[in-house]
C-alpha cells in the first residue's frame, strides 16, 4: 500500500509540474487569480478537485 501511495504522490507531482514547465507565465497568472479568490471559493475548488479525483479512481478501478 505504501508503494502505491508513493507512486500516486509521484504522479501528482509530475502532473502538477507540467503547466509551470510549459507555460510559467500563464501558471503565475492563474496562481494570482486563485490568490484573489475568497476562502470559500478556494475551498469549493478543492472539494470539486477531490470529488473529480475520487470519481476518476472509482471509474479506473
Amino acid at each position: 500500500m505504501w508503494q502505491e501511495l508513493a507512486v500516486a504522490l509521484s504522479l501528482v507531482l509530475v502532473i502538477e509540474g507540467i503547466l509551470p514547465f510549459l507555460s510559467p507565465d500563464r501558471w503565475r497568472m492563474m496562481a494570482y487569480r486563485i490568490a484573489d479568490l475568497d476562502s470559500q471559493k478556494v475551498r469549493m475548488l478543492g472539494l470539486a478537485s477531490m470529488v473529480v479525483g475520487l470519481l476518476m479512481l472509482n471509474f479506473l478501478r
